[in-house]
Protein backbone atom coordinates (compact mmCIF):
# COMPACT_ATOMS: atom_id res chain seq x y z
CA UNK A 1 0.00 0.00 0.00
CA UNK A 2 1.25 3.42 -0.83
CA UNK A 3 1.15 6.13 1.69
CA UNK A 4 -0.89 8.23 0.22
CA UNK A 5 -3.80 5.32 0.03
CA UNK A 6 -2.68 3.28 3.21
CA UNK A 7 -4.81 3.37 6.29
CA UNK A 8 -2.80 3.25 10.14
CA UNK A 9 -4.55 0.96 12.05
CA UNK A 10 -2.01 1.55 14.84
CA UNK A 11 -3.75 4.55 16.30
CA UNK A 12 -7.33 4.64 18.52
CA UNK A 13 -8.98 6.81 15.83
CA UNK A 14 -8.11 4.81 12.27
CA UNK A 15 -6.58 7.80 9.60
CA UNK A 16 -4.85 8.01 6.57
CA UNK A 17 -4.21 12.09 6.99
CA UNK A 18 -1.50 11.82 9.78
CA UNK A 19 -3.42 12.17 12.62
CA UNK A 20 -0.40 11.33 14.94
CA UNK A 21 1.28 14.15 13.67
CA UNK A 22 -1.67 16.71 14.34
CA UNK A 23 -1.74 16.87 17.66
CA UNK A 24 -4.34 19.82 18.08
CA UNK A 25 -7.04 17.85 15.98
CA UNK A 26 -6.29 14.38 17.06
CA UNK A 27 -6.81 15.97 20.80
CA UNK A 28 -9.86 17.50 19.24
CA UNK A 29 -11.43 13.72 18.21
CA UNK A 30 -10.36 12.35 20.82
CA UNK A 31 -12.82 14.87 23.14
CA UNK A 32 -15.63 13.74 20.73
CA UNK A 33 -14.97 9.92 20.78
CA UNK A 34 -17.01 9.45 23.24
CA UNK A 35 -19.84 11.52 23.10
CA UNK A 36 -19.75 9.65 19.68
CA UNK A 37 -20.01 6.57 21.14
CA UNK A 38 -22.32 7.51 23.50
CA UNK A 39 -24.96 8.74 20.89
CA UNK A 40 -24.06 5.47 18.95
CA UNK A 41 -24.80 3.39 21.94
CA UNK A 42 -28.30 5.15 22.63
CA UNK A 43 -29.50 5.89 18.95
CA UNK A 44 -27.26 3.26 16.46
CA UNK A 45 -28.98 -0.35 16.13
CA UNK A 46 -31.31 -0.63 18.92
CA UNK A 47 -30.57 -4.40 20.71
CA UNK A 48 -27.66 -5.67 18.44
CA UNK A 49 -24.88 -3.78 19.71
CA UNK A 50 -23.15 -7.03 21.33
CA UNK A 51 -23.86 -9.36 18.20
CA UNK A 52 -21.12 -9.66 15.84
CA UNK A 53 -22.00 -8.29 12.60
CA UNK A 54 -19.84 -9.66 9.30
CA UNK A 55 -18.52 -6.26 8.40
CA UNK A 56 -16.25 -4.71 5.83
CA UNK A 57 -14.04 -2.43 6.91
CA UNK A 58 -12.03 0.38 4.87
CA UNK A 59 -7.88 -0.82 5.18
CA UNK A 60 -7.14 1.62 1.83
CA UNK A 61 -8.36 4.00 -0.14
CA UNK A 62 -7.46 2.68 -3.40
CA UNK A 63 -9.91 1.37 -6.16
CA UNK A 64 -9.23 -2.31 -5.81
CA UNK A 65 -8.76 -4.02 -2.59
CA UNK A 66 -9.30 -1.56 -0.17
CA UNK A 67 -11.71 -3.29 2.54
CA UNK A 68 -11.62 -6.36 4.70
CA UNK A 69 -14.50 -8.29 6.13
CA UNK A 70 -14.68 -9.91 9.38
CA UNK A 71 -16.94 -10.35 12.44
CA UNK A 72 -16.73 -7.14 14.68
CA UNK A 73 -19.55 -6.06 17.25
CA UNK A 74 -20.70 -2.66 16.24
CA UNK A 75 -18.99 -0.24 19.11
CA UNK A 76 -15.49 -1.39 18.34
CA UNK A 77 -15.92 -1.11 14.57
CA UNK A 78 -12.75 1.20 13.51
CA UNK A 79 -14.64 4.49 12.63
CA UNK A 80 -12.11 6.39 10.75
CA UNK A 81 -11.06 9.51 9.23
CA UNK A 82 -10.69 8.44 5.21
CA UNK A 83 -9.64 10.82 2.51
CA UNK A 84 -9.08 9.52 -1.40
CA UNK A 85 -5.59 10.17 -2.44
CA UNK A 86 -4.58 13.18 -3.53
CA UNK A 87 -4.69 14.26 -7.19
CA UNK A 88 -1.13 15.89 -8.31
CA UNK A 89 -1.30 19.59 -9.20
CA UNK A 90 -4.82 19.51 -9.39
CA UNK A 91 -6.78 22.68 -10.24
CA UNK A 92 -10.02 24.32 -9.41
CA UNK A 93 -12.39 23.13 -12.48
CA UNK A 94 -15.19 25.44 -12.71
CA UNK A 95 -16.50 29.47 -11.07
CA UNK A 96 -14.12 32.37 -10.87
CA UNK A 97 -11.12 30.38 -9.77
CA UNK A 98 -11.08 28.16 -12.58
CA UNK A 99 -7.42 27.16 -13.57
CA UNK A 100 -6.01 28.14 -10.49
CA UNK A 101 -4.53 25.38 -8.07
CA UNK A 102 -6.97 23.39 -5.51
CA UNK A 103 -7.27 25.34 -1.88
CA UNK A 104 -5.61 23.34 0.93
CA UNK A 105 -6.99 25.42 3.15
CA UNK A 106 -10.39 27.17 3.65
CA UNK A 107 -10.55 30.23 1.73
CA UNK A 108 -11.60 33.36 4.27
CA UNK A 109 -13.78 34.69 2.05
CA UNK A 110 -15.58 31.62 1.63
CA UNK A 111 -15.39 30.34 5.61
CA UNK A 112 -19.24 30.28 6.21
CA UNK A 113 -20.26 28.79 3.01
CA UNK A 114 -18.02 26.15 3.35
CA UNK A 115 -18.60 25.32 6.96
CA UNK A 116 -22.24 25.48 5.80
CA UNK A 117 -21.90 23.01 3.17
CA UNK A 118 -19.81 20.65 5.69
CA UNK A 119 -22.32 20.66 8.68
CA UNK A 120 -25.65 20.02 6.56
CA UNK A 121 -23.59 17.30 4.92
CA UNK A 122 -22.94 15.81 8.44
CA UNK A 123 -26.27 16.17 9.65
CA UNK A 124 -27.66 13.94 6.97
CA UNK A 125 -25.28 11.07 8.38
CA UNK A 126 -26.42 9.81 12.02
CA UNK A 127 -30.44 11.18 10.75
CA UNK A 128 -30.82 8.35 8.68
CA UNK A 129 -29.08 6.17 11.46
CA UNK A 130 -31.57 7.08 13.71
CA UNK A 131 -34.43 6.65 11.31
CA UNK A 132 -33.52 2.68 10.96
CA UNK A 133 -32.62 2.12 14.52
CA UNK A 134 -35.46 -0.29 14.99
CA UNK A 135 -35.17 -2.06 11.57
CA UNK A 136 -32.89 -4.98 13.10
CA UNK A 137 -35.87 -6.74 15.03
CA UNK A 138 -37.70 -7.31 11.81
CA UNK A 139 -34.89 -8.13 9.77
CA UNK A 140 -36.18 -11.03 6.68
CA UNK A 141 -32.83 -12.23 7.32
CA UNK A 142 -29.58 -12.64 7.98
CA UNK A 143 -28.47 -11.22 5.15
CA UNK A 144 -30.57 -7.92 4.93
CA UNK A 145 -29.77 -7.16 8.63
CA UNK A 146 -25.97 -7.41 8.19
CA UNK A 147 -26.97 -4.87 5.03
CA UNK A 148 -28.31 -2.49 7.29
CA UNK A 149 -25.47 -2.83 9.87
CA UNK A 150 -23.18 -1.87 7.11
CA UNK A 151 -25.23 0.81 5.86
CA UNK A 152 -25.39 2.45 9.40
CA UNK A 153 -21.75 1.83 10.71
CA UNK A 154 -20.66 3.64 7.31
CA UNK A 155 -23.31 6.42 7.28
CA UNK A 156 -21.66 6.95 11.07
CA UNK A 157 -18.29 6.75 9.44
CA UNK A 158 -19.49 9.56 6.74
CA UNK A 159 -20.51 11.46 10.13
CA UNK A 160 -16.62 11.01 11.01
CA UNK A 161 -15.54 11.88 7.31
CA UNK A 162 -17.20 15.67 7.98
CA UNK A 163 -16.41 16.33 11.83
CA UNK A 164 -13.07 15.57 11.02
CA UNK A 165 -13.30 18.68 8.55
CA UNK A 166 -15.03 20.82 10.95
CA UNK A 167 -12.47 20.05 13.78
CA UNK A 168 -9.35 20.23 11.71
CA UNK A 169 -10.50 23.62 9.47
CA UNK A 170 -13.06 25.74 11.41
CA UNK A 171 -11.40 26.14 14.81
CA UNK A 172 -13.68 26.74 17.60
CA UNK A 173 -17.03 27.21 15.20
CA UNK A 174 -16.30 23.56 13.60
CA UNK A 175 -15.89 21.95 17.37
CA UNK A 176 -19.54 23.66 18.51
CA UNK A 177 -20.55 22.08 15.14
CA UNK A 178 -19.29 18.81 15.52
CA UNK A 179 -21.07 18.61 19.04
CA UNK A 180 -24.21 19.89 18.06
CA UNK A 181 -24.39 16.79 15.06
CA UNK A 182 -24.94 14.70 18.36
CA UNK A 183 -27.49 16.88 19.94
CA UNK A 184 -29.94 16.35 17.02
CA UNK A 185 -32.36 13.94 16.46
CA UNK A 186 -34.30 12.13 13.75
CA UNK A 187 -38.24 13.95 13.72
CA UNK A 188 -37.32 15.18 17.52
CA UNK A 189 -39.64 18.44 17.24
CA UNK A 190 -37.67 20.99 19.84
CA UNK A 191 -33.91 19.47 17.72
CA UNK A 192 -34.83 17.73 14.62
CA UNK A 193 -32.34 17.16 11.80
CA UNK A 194 -31.82 19.70 9.57
CA UNK A 195 -33.58 18.23 6.15
CA UNK A 196 -37.35 17.35 6.30
CA UNK A 197 -36.19 13.69 4.81
CA UNK A 198 -33.89 12.76 7.38
CA UNK A 199 -36.70 13.63 10.06
CA UNK A 200 -39.10 11.19 8.38
CA UNK A 201 -39.64 7.53 10.00
CA UNK A 202 -38.41 4.68 8.18
CA UNK A 203 -41.09 1.82 9.77
CA UNK A 204 -40.81 -1.29 7.77
CA UNK A 205 -37.82 -2.99 5.26
CA UNK A 206 -39.89 -1.76 2.43
CA UNK A 207 -39.21 1.94 3.68
CA UNK A 208 -35.56 0.95 4.19
CA UNK A 209 -34.64 -0.12 0.55
CA UNK A 210 -36.49 2.62 -0.99
CA UNK A 211 -34.56 4.87 1.60
CA UNK A 212 -31.56 3.69 0.29
CA UNK A 213 -32.50 4.01 -3.52
CA UNK A 214 -34.24 7.35 -3.39
CA UNK A 215 -32.60 8.95 -0.38
CA UNK A 216 -29.13 7.89 -0.22
CA UNK A 217 -29.11 8.53 -4.48
CA UNK A 218 -29.81 12.35 -3.39
CA UNK A 219 -27.03 11.75 -1.37
CA UNK A 220 -24.79 10.33 -4.53
CA UNK A 221 -25.18 13.44 -6.34
CA UNK A 222 -24.64 15.76 -3.44
CA UNK A 223 -21.02 13.81 -2.76
CA UNK A 224 -20.59 13.77 -6.56
CA UNK A 225 -21.07 17.59 -6.90
CA UNK A 226 -19.03 18.17 -3.35
CA UNK A 227 -15.90 15.78 -4.85
CA UNK A 228 -15.87 18.71 -7.79
CA UNK A 229 -14.96 21.01 -4.94
CA UNK A 230 -11.78 23.62 -5.33
CA UNK A 231 -11.08 22.91 -1.28
CA UNK A 232 -9.52 19.52 -1.85
CA UNK A 233 -9.76 18.05 1.42
CA UNK A 234 -13.73 18.43 1.25
CA UNK A 235 -12.98 17.20 -2.77
CA UNK A 236 -10.65 14.23 -1.48
CA UNK A 237 -13.48 13.34 1.65
CA UNK A 238 -16.28 13.21 -0.56
CA UNK A 239 -14.79 11.07 -3.14
CA UNK A 240 -13.68 7.90 -0.68
CA UNK A 241 -17.20 8.66 0.69
CA UNK A 242 -18.75 7.82 -2.47
CA UNK A 243 -17.24 4.63 -2.69
CA UNK A 244 -19.11 3.66 0.28
CA UNK A 245 -22.18 5.20 -0.91
CA UNK A 246 -22.35 2.96 -3.92
CA UNK A 247 -23.24 -0.38 -1.37
CA UNK A 248 -26.09 1.96 0.13
CA UNK A 249 -27.78 2.19 -3.15
CA UNK A 250 -26.95 -1.55 -4.17
CA UNK A 251 -28.61 -2.40 -1.00
CA UNK A 252 -31.85 -0.23 -1.89
CA UNK A 253 -32.27 -1.22 -5.33
CA UNK A 254 -31.71 -5.12 -5.29
CA UNK A 255 -33.65 -4.91 -1.82
CA UNK A 256 -37.04 -3.85 -3.98
CA UNK A 257 -36.58 -5.68 -6.79
CA UNK A 258 -36.56 -8.91 -4.89
CA UNK A 259 -39.72 -7.99 -2.52
CA UNK A 260 -41.06 -7.26 -6.79
CA UNK A 261 -39.65 -10.67 -7.39
CA UNK A 262 -41.17 -12.32 -5.08
CA UNK A 263 -44.74 -10.63 -5.12
CA UNK A 264 -44.82 -11.50 -9.04
CA UNK A 265 -43.74 -15.00 -8.47
CA UNK A 266 -46.42 -15.73 -5.90
CA UNK A 267 -48.65 -14.17 -8.28
CA UNK A 268 -47.58 -16.13 -11.33
CA UNK A 269 -47.80 -19.22 -8.73
CA UNK A 270 -51.34 -18.37 -7.78
CA UNK A 271 -52.46 -17.60 -11.78
CA UNK A 272 -53.56 -14.28 -10.25
CA UNK A 273 -52.68 -11.72 -13.33
CA UNK A 274 -53.96 -8.88 -12.26
CA UNK A 275 -52.05 -6.64 -9.67
CA UNK A 276 -54.67 -4.23 -8.95
CA UNK A 277 -56.40 -7.43 -7.15
CA UNK A 278 -54.77 -5.82 -3.95
CA UNK A 279 -56.86 -8.26 -1.17
CA UNK A 280 -55.98 -11.63 -3.30
CA UNK A 281 -52.22 -10.49 -3.58
CA UNK A 282 -51.89 -9.59 -0.04
CA UNK A 283 -53.74 -12.76 1.02
CA UNK A 284 -50.42 -14.49 -0.54
CA UNK A 285 -48.30 -12.48 1.90
CA UNK A 286 -46.87 -10.72 -0.22
CA UNK A 287 -46.58 -6.75 -0.54
CA UNK A 288 -48.63 -5.93 -3.91
CA UNK A 289 -47.49 -3.94 -7.16
CA UNK A 290 -50.24 -0.56 -6.39
CA UNK A 291 -48.47 -0.80 -2.94
CA UNK A 292 -44.73 -0.71 -3.97
CA UNK A 293 -45.83 2.25 -6.55
CA UNK A 294 -46.88 4.39 -3.52
CA UNK A 295 -43.86 3.85 -1.89
CA UNK A 296 -42.01 4.92 -4.54
CA UNK A 297 -44.15 7.91 -5.31
CA UNK A 298 -43.65 8.85 -1.60
CA UNK A 299 -39.80 8.33 -1.45
CA UNK A 300 -39.18 10.12 -4.65
CA UNK A 301 -41.23 13.06 -3.78
CA UNK A 302 -39.57 14.04 -0.61
CA UNK A 303 -36.13 13.27 -1.75
CA UNK A 304 -36.76 15.64 -4.87
CA UNK A 305 -37.17 18.18 -1.44
CA UNK A 306 -33.65 17.50 -0.54
CA UNK A 307 -32.32 19.47 -3.45
CA UNK A 308 -34.03 22.84 -2.29
CA UNK A 309 -35.31 25.45 -4.82
CA UNK A 310 -34.90 25.07 -8.79
CA UNK A 311 -33.74 28.74 -8.54
CA UNK A 312 -31.17 29.08 -5.98
CA UNK A 313 -28.43 32.12 -5.04
CA UNK A 314 -26.88 30.05 -2.60
CA UNK A 315 -26.31 26.90 -5.11
CA UNK A 316 -25.01 29.72 -7.87
CA UNK A 317 -22.95 31.48 -4.46
CA UNK A 318 -20.83 28.05 -4.16
CA UNK A 319 -20.82 27.02 -7.74
CA UNK A 320 -18.83 30.57 -8.33
CA UNK A 321 -16.80 30.45 -5.55
CA UNK A 322 -15.79 26.90 -6.49
CA UNK A 323 -16.79 25.31 -3.42
CA UNK A 324 -19.95 22.80 -5.28
CA UNK A 325 -19.64 21.81 -9.08
CA UNK A 326 -22.31 20.31 -10.75
CA UNK A 327 -22.32 16.26 -11.02
CA UNK A 328 -19.94 15.11 -13.19
CA UNK A 329 -18.74 18.83 -13.78
CA UNK A 330 -15.27 17.51 -15.94
CA UNK A 331 -17.87 15.83 -18.91
CA UNK A 332 -19.67 19.01 -19.44
CA UNK A 333 -18.57 21.06 -22.59
CA UNK A 334 -19.29 24.23 -21.80
CA UNK A 335 -17.19 27.31 -20.18
CA UNK A 336 -17.77 26.21 -17.40
CA UNK A 337 -18.14 29.64 -15.20
CA UNK A 338 -21.90 29.84 -16.80
CA UNK A 339 -21.96 33.40 -17.01
CA UNK A 340 -23.69 34.02 -19.71
CA UNK A 341 -25.76 30.20 -19.89
CA UNK A 342 -29.66 29.43 -19.77
CA UNK A 343 -30.91 26.12 -18.17
CA UNK A 344 -34.56 24.82 -18.67
CA UNK A 345 -36.22 25.61 -15.77
CA UNK A 346 -39.84 24.15 -14.46
CA UNK A 347 -42.16 26.83 -13.93
CA UNK A 348 -45.96 27.52 -12.83
CA UNK A 349 -47.03 29.84 -15.66
CA UNK A 350 -51.04 30.79 -15.40
CA UNK A 351 -51.54 27.56 -13.39
CA UNK A 352 -49.47 25.53 -16.05
CA UNK A 353 -45.70 23.77 -15.33
CA UNK A 354 -43.88 25.13 -18.04
CA UNK A 355 -40.35 25.08 -19.08
CA UNK A 356 -38.47 28.79 -18.88
CA UNK A 357 -35.22 29.67 -19.73
CA UNK A 358 -33.50 30.80 -16.42
CA UNK A 359 -29.96 31.98 -16.16
CA UNK A 360 -27.65 28.39 -15.85
CA UNK A 361 -25.95 30.01 -12.58
CA UNK A 362 -29.09 30.05 -10.41
CA UNK A 363 -30.63 26.39 -12.10
CA UNK A 364 -27.72 24.57 -10.47
CA UNK A 365 -30.49 22.92 -7.74
CA UNK A 366 -32.35 22.11 -11.44
CA UNK A 367 -29.57 20.88 -13.41
CA UNK A 368 -28.67 18.45 -10.25
CA UNK A 369 -32.35 17.42 -9.81
CA UNK A 370 -32.83 16.43 -13.58
CA UNK A 371 -29.39 14.68 -13.09
CA UNK A 372 -30.76 12.42 -9.85
CA UNK A 373 -34.16 11.87 -12.16
CA UNK A 374 -32.23 10.25 -14.87
CA UNK A 375 -30.41 8.32 -12.87
CA UNK A 376 -33.15 6.92 -10.79
CA UNK A 377 -35.14 6.43 -13.87
CA UNK A 378 -32.47 3.79 -14.94
CA UNK A 379 -33.13 2.17 -11.71
CA UNK A 380 -36.80 1.99 -12.17
CA UNK A 381 -36.28 0.33 -15.68
CA UNK A 382 -34.17 -2.26 -13.66
CA UNK A 383 -37.15 -2.94 -11.60
CA UNK A 384 -39.81 -3.21 -14.41
CA UNK A 385 -37.44 -5.72 -15.86
CA UNK A 386 -38.30 -7.92 -12.98
CA UNK A 387 -41.83 -7.41 -13.54
CA UNK A 388 -41.80 -7.76 -17.00
CA UNK A 389 -39.93 -11.76 -16.82
CA UNK A 390 -42.76 -12.77 -15.12
CA UNK A 391 -44.91 -11.31 -17.46
CA UNK A 392 -47.46 -9.32 -15.36
CA UNK A 393 -48.54 -6.62 -17.03
CA UNK A 394 -47.49 -3.50 -14.72
CA UNK A 395 -44.89 -0.95 -14.52
CA UNK A 396 -43.38 1.17 -11.75
CA UNK A 397 -43.13 4.66 -13.07
CA UNK A 398 -41.80 7.96 -11.36
CA UNK A 399 -43.99 10.29 -10.37
CA UNK A 400 -44.34 13.99 -12.16
CA UNK A 401 -41.80 16.46 -10.19
CA UNK A 402 -44.93 18.32 -9.06
CA UNK A 403 -46.41 15.72 -7.14
CA UNK A 404 -46.30 15.98 -3.61
CA UNK A 405 -43.72 18.76 -3.13
CA UNK A 406 -43.25 20.75 -0.08
CA UNK A 407 -40.32 22.83 -1.64
CA UNK A 408 -39.76 24.80 -4.94
CA UNK A 409 -41.96 25.86 -7.41
CA UNK A 410 -44.61 23.21 -6.50
CA UNK A 411 -44.81 23.20 -2.84
CA UNK A 412 -47.89 25.50 -3.17
CA UNK A 413 -50.05 23.86 -5.93
CA UNK A 414 -51.45 20.41 -5.89
CA UNK A 415 -50.73 17.77 -8.83
CA UNK A 416 -51.13 14.04 -9.29
CA UNK A 417 -48.52 11.74 -10.61
CA UNK A 418 -49.10 12.64 -13.53
CA UNK A 419 -48.24 16.44 -12.92
CA UNK A 420 -51.96 17.21 -13.38
CA UNK A 421 -52.83 20.55 -11.27
CA UNK A 422 -55.72 19.17 -9.20
CA UNK A 423 -57.51 21.43 -6.25
CA UNK A 424 -56.44 20.84 -2.78
CA UNK A 425 -59.83 18.89 -2.17
CA UNK A 426 -58.87 16.66 -5.03
CA UNK A 427 -55.56 15.62 -4.13
CA UNK A 428 -56.72 15.18 -0.15
CA UNK A 429 -59.61 13.27 -1.63
CA UNK A 430 -57.53 10.88 -3.67
CA UNK A 431 -54.44 11.12 -1.26
CA UNK A 432 -53.96 7.31 -0.27
CA UNK A 433 -54.68 6.28 -4.44
CA UNK A 434 -51.27 7.69 -4.72
CA UNK A 435 -49.00 7.84 -1.31
CA UNK A 436 -49.36 4.91 0.97
CA UNK A 437 -52.17 5.15 4.02
CA UNK A 438 -52.34 3.78 7.92
CA UNK A 439 -54.08 0.99 6.59
CA UNK A 440 -50.90 0.19 3.82
CA UNK A 441 -48.64 0.54 6.24
CA UNK A 442 -50.46 -1.95 8.92
CA UNK A 443 -50.72 -4.38 6.16
CA UNK A 444 -46.95 -4.09 5.13
CA UNK A 445 -45.65 -4.16 9.06
CA UNK A 446 -48.35 -7.43 9.68
CA UNK A 447 -45.08 -8.82 7.35
CA UNK A 448 -42.27 -7.46 9.33
CA UNK A 449 -41.59 -10.69 11.37
CA UNK A 450 -37.37 -11.14 11.97
CA UNK A 451 -35.64 -14.49 10.27
CA UNK A 452 -32.69 -15.40 12.10
CA UNK A 453 -32.18 -18.68 10.58
CA UNK A 454 -28.86 -18.84 8.39
CA UNK A 455 -29.73 -19.08 4.73
CA UNK A 456 -33.56 -18.71 5.66
CA UNK A 457 -35.61 -15.78 3.58
CA UNK A 458 -39.42 -13.98 5.19
CA UNK A 459 -41.89 -14.88 2.53
CA UNK A 460 -42.27 -11.70 1.11
CA UNK A 461 -38.73 -11.41 -0.66
CA UNK A 462 -36.80 -13.42 -2.52
CA UNK A 463 -33.25 -13.87 -1.93
CA UNK A 464 -30.43 -12.29 -3.33
CA UNK A 465 -28.41 -13.54 -6.30
CA UNK A 466 -25.44 -13.89 -4.51
CA UNK A 467 -23.88 -13.44 -0.87
CA UNK A 468 -21.48 -10.61 0.35
CA UNK A 469 -17.99 -11.57 -0.15
CA UNK A 470 -19.29 -14.42 -2.09
CA UNK A 471 -20.20 -16.38 1.18
CA UNK A 472 -22.68 -18.98 0.50
CA UNK A 473 -26.41 -18.87 0.93
CA UNK A 474 -26.81 -20.32 4.18
CA UNK A 475 -23.41 -18.02 5.45
CA UNK A 476 -24.09 -16.57 9.21
CA UNK A 477 -23.79 -12.86 8.71
CA UNK A 478 -24.73 -11.57 12.36
CA UNK A 479 -24.03 -13.80 14.76
CA UNK A 480 -27.10 -13.01 17.51
CA UNK A 481 -25.86 -12.07 21.05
Amino acid sequence: MSDATAVNYETSIPNNVGLSHDRRVLRALERWHPGYLDWWNQMGPDGFQDSLVYLRTAVDVGAKGWAKFDYVRMPDYRWGILLASPVEDRVIGFGQHRGEPAWQEVPGEYRAMLRRLCVIQGDTEPASVEQQRHLGKTAPSLYDMRNLFQVNVEEARHLWAMVYLLQKYFGRDGREDAEDLLLRRSGDPDRPRMLGAFNEETPDWLSFFMFTFFTDRDGKMQLESLARSGFDPLSRTTRFMLTEEAHHMFVGETGVARVIQRTCEAMRDAGIEDADDVEAVRALGVIDLPTIQKKANLHYSLSLDLFGSEISTNAANAYNAGLKGRYREERIEDDHRLEHDTYPVLSLVDGEAVSVDAPALTALNMRLRDDYARDAAAGIARWNRVIERTGIAFRVTLPSVAFNRAIGTFAPIEADPDGTIIPHETFKTRRHDWLPSSADGDFIASLMEQQTEPGAYAGWIAPPRSGIDNKPGDFEYVRLS
